[in-house]
């Protein structure tokens, strides 16, 4: 019996890495593939500067944080409220979902207020 397609030619054993010249043209095939099929791989990652504008002093207390988170949280919740009021429809249901969120986190950062605990200072100070 006589197979109707041929077998594949069998693979030769070659690295793309026999000689210094094939190893460049191996490494100029990568770069152009990945320019057109993944630009982001040939971008080197920025290095992140935080800005300064505004800034949290590091010697703030963890207290006075999430009181401040709290307020913001509030005034945020009652202001995603008001603009509600303005809405109608799905745009309305949106803001009202975005305003529940907040004050979810509001709840949260109330409940870390309620449970903060000074620390300790020792009698030795």
């Amino acid at each position: 019996m006589i197979k109707e397609t041929p077998n594949p030619p069998a693979a030769d054993d070659v690295s793309p890495y026999e000689s210094p010249d094939s190893k460049k043209l191996n490494d100029a095939a990568d770069r152009a593939l990945n320019h057109y099929l993944n630009p982001s791989a040939l971008k080197s990652p920025v290095a992140r500067k935080p800005s300064t504008m505004f800034f949290v002093s590091p010697d703030m207390m963890d207290e006075d944080l999430l009181a401040h988170a709290c307020e913001s949280l509030a005034s945020a919740s009652v202001m995603t409220s008001n603009f509600a009021g303005y809405l109608e429809g799905p745009h309305r249901h949106t803001a009202m979902a975005i305003q529940q969120i907040v004050m979810l986190a509001e709840l949260a950062v109330n409940r870390m207020l309620d449970n903060f605990e000074l620390p300790k200072t020792s009698p030795h100070s």
